[in-house]
């Protein structure tokens, strides 16, 4: 089986220059956990997962803790969000390099690479590195079990 036949095909994706709040919105909106960034030719040139938005709203000292087991709850801090400045900028000043996987790939290797990306959703691209279509674990996951049967 490969990546095409279980990815999705409709996937929301933004321009660089989308600002940070922006693209915040539209992960809430389609309650997705990965923004592939596209140039003019909707060809893949960044990632930016729900991770690296959240990653600017904690505080410098959860990087100091060594284990959190015992906080229950932060507080206030739980309400932080990033300033006005930040929330204005550009998405590519945080966009990481694009991790994808061509629409032949099979799930194994996707799974794989997944799995050392911490990726919880991948790309998929064209040979014209067009983006195509997003998997996510879960679709990867359930192509795989689908096809254990009992005896």
């Amino acid at each position: 089986m490969k990546i095409s036949d279980c990815m999705k095909h409709k996937v929301i994706s933004s321009k660089p220059d989308l600002p940070i709040l922006e693209a915040a919105n539209l992960l809430v909106h389609h309650h997705i956990g990965c923004l592939p960034i596209v140039n003019e030719k909707s060809e893949l040139i960044g990632l930016v997962r729900i991770r690296d938005l959240i990653t600017l709203a904690m505080p410098d000292f959860i990087h100091l803790v060594e284990n959190v087991d015992f906080v229950h709850d932060f507080g206030a801090v739980e309400d932080d969000i990033p300033d006005h400045e930040v929330l204005n900028t550009p998405i590519k000043s945080i966009m990481g390099q694009p991790v994808a996987v061509e629409e032949s790939a099979g799930l194994v290797r996707v799974i794989a690479l997944m799995q050392e990306h911490s990726m919880s959703d991948m790309p998929v691209v064209d040979l014209n590195h067009h983006l195509v279509g997003i998997a996510s674990y879960v679709d990867i996951g359930v192509a795989l079990l689908s096809n254990w049967k009992s005896d």
